[in-house]
């Protein structure tokens, strides 16, 4: 069997076996189409830690981060795993294929202050009614006030939201399910989005379209796209954190910060993300301890 023909198998056993979400599948199958394209459409018996490695080689000189080079390398050792189980090879190749150490970054975030400026303009340019602006200021808030995952974001149905108990239900990682709070700033903007905003974006949709039941349209009615939500994310919270691309995981970052430094418990703030594992979350408290040095050093006068 040959790699992309063993890889298409892979992806149906992660999507219908493992249930890996949709996403997860795509970034591994997209990781073993590179793979093919630097070492060729081989049969999988002859692929071995020469050739994995001169992949991962490339992906450096290509000026990959070590986040990306340290996925592919999960993602290929996961595969090859899954290939000898199956049959497909006898030796596996990548047992002893090792990823670039993490260094480990802490992410990009913006002030409480600077939240509030923002989210305060996306109201002001929501106010006249334009049906896109209702859209962005509901996106904002709700990203930031819920610390939602771009995915679940766009995954919301009309009827995930609960606006009596101002909680909305999502689909995480695994597909798990989980119920978010939010404040009342962020149901003010999704009601509004819904009474205003989106009737008018659901009428934009063909005549002869089914009926839509996700939360957030995009401007041609249909559910919105990850990149419109990036695109609004970039263009607000850009030039409020700095230089580089900023994506909606900025404002899930800002949330968490602002939740611990506000007294919140670890473990709540854990469950509120949907991390699998507390040390995901405490990168956060990593965070403010930055924060809280940097304004000693600042402040103090012994720093």
């Amino acid at each position: 069997m040959r790699i992309d023909e063993a890889a298409d198998a892979w992806a149906t056993h992660l999507r219908d076996v493992r249930r890996l979400s949709p996403a997860t599948v795509r970034a591994y199958r997209s990781d073993l189409a590179d793979l093919v394209a630097v070492i060729g459409d081989r049969e999988l018996a002859d692929v071995d830690l020469e050739r994995l490695r001169e992949w991962l080689w490339a992906g450096t000189k290509a000026g990959l981060a070590r986040s990306t080079i340290g996925r592919r390398t999960a993602a290929v050792r996961a595969f090859f795993d899954w290939a000898l189980e199956a049959g497909h090879i006898a030796v596996d190749p990548s047992l002893r294929l090792m990823a670039p150490k993490r260094g480990r970054t802490l992410p990009r975030i913006a002030t409480a202050a600077a939240m509030s400026d923002l989210l305060d303009d996306a109201a002001r340019r929501a106010a006249d009614g334009d049906p896109i602006a209702l859209r962005d200021h509901a996106v904002l808030e709700l990203l930031y006030g819920a610390a939602i995952r771009v995915s679940e974001l766009r995954g919301l149905d009309l009827d995930d939201l609960d606006s009596q108990r101002a909680t909305v239900r999502v689909l995480g990682k695994g597909s798990k399910e989980r119920v978010v709070p939010f404040g009342l700033p962020a149901l003010r903007a999704a009601d509004a989005y819904l009474v205003r905003g989106r009737p008018a974006l659901a009428a934009r949709r063909p005549a002869d379209a089914p009926a839509e039941r996700a939360m957030l349209l995009g401007a041609r009615g249909g559910r919105i796209s990850a990149r419109s939500v990036y695109d609004v994310v970039a263009r607000t919270l850009g030039p409020v954190v700095g230089s580089g691309t900023v994506g909606p995981h900025a404002l899930r970052h800002s949330a968490a910060t602002h939740l611990l430094d506000g007294g919140a418990d670890l473990r709540a703030v854990q469950e509120m993300l949907g991390h699998a594992s507390l040390g995901t979350t405490q990168i956060y408290t990593h965070v403010s301890s930055e924060r809280l040095a940097a304004t000693y050093r600042l402040a103090h006068p012994r720093a």
